[in-house]
């Protein structure tokens, strides 16, 4: 079914929230940029990704703010070293990304449009501007405005963020759990895929479907 306009996550919070987030990191980038750096973009591509994240899936483990803020500027700062010192461009901006994915994995900080901030760092690197570190000021000011924007905005609209989950306790006539945390992680090691859903989320859904059940079967 299509996803309604309003109510729960619907799509046209996300909208509303991704153009106050873009507004607000372009607006506050040239307030803080223009004065030393008028040469320098005042927004940049990927904050376009970013905001569908952090403003229509704020509950995904990828929007959240450490993603957000270290999966850009780490990718950003590779992309601009391997542009400038890795041979032709498109090896350059593979390498790039490449790294950024593994570096992204390692810190926890997965994001999907970090991998866009270091291709595009490092073809502007490599390219004839030849973009060197400055470049990583107007996107520290996009992130650091957009993840303001976000923790506003989510919150005032009824969705913590960072996303804070509570698992209600099981009522005493609810039965036993059938399951353990232990078998969602086994579960997904099997299936050895990164699943865009947080194993705590993962345990609630399961929860409530338990009480569900149980309430069904109590009244029939």
């Amino acid at each position: 079914m299509p996803q309604a306009a309003v109510g729960h996550l619907g799509w046209l919070r996300g909208a509303i929230g991704a153009a106050l987030g873009i507004l607000t990191a372009g607006i506050v980038t040239i307030v803080c940029l223009r004065s030393t750096s008028p040469a320098l973009p005042w927004l940049v591509a990927p904050m376009g990704a970013s905001a569908v994240l952090v403003f229509a899936v704020p509950a995904s483990p990828l929007a959240q703010p450490w993603p957000l803020i270290g999966g850009n500027l780490l990718s950003s700062a590779i992309g601009l070293y391997m542009g400038a010192s890795v041979g032709p461009a498109p090896l350059g901006a593979a390498v790039a990304v490449g790294t950024a994915i593994a570096v992204m994995s390692l810190t926890r900080s997965l994001h999907p449009p970090g991998g866009a901030c270091a291709l595009l760092c490092a073809l502007g690197a490599a390219g004839p501007e030849g973009w060197g570190w400055p470049y990583m000021l107007p996107v520290a000011v996009n992130v650091l405005a957009l993840a303001g924007m976000g923790w506003s905005y989510n919150n005032l609209t009824g969705h913590p963020w960072p996303h804070r989950l509570r698992v209600p306790a099981p009522s005493p006539d609810s039965g036993a759990i059938v399951y353990r945390r232990e078998d969602l992680e086994a579960v997904l090691a099997d299936w050895n895929e990164v699943v865009d859903v947080d194993i705590d989320d993962l345990d609630a859904i399961f929860q409530a479907v338990h009480r569900r059940v149980a309430r069904r079967e109590r009244v029939t």
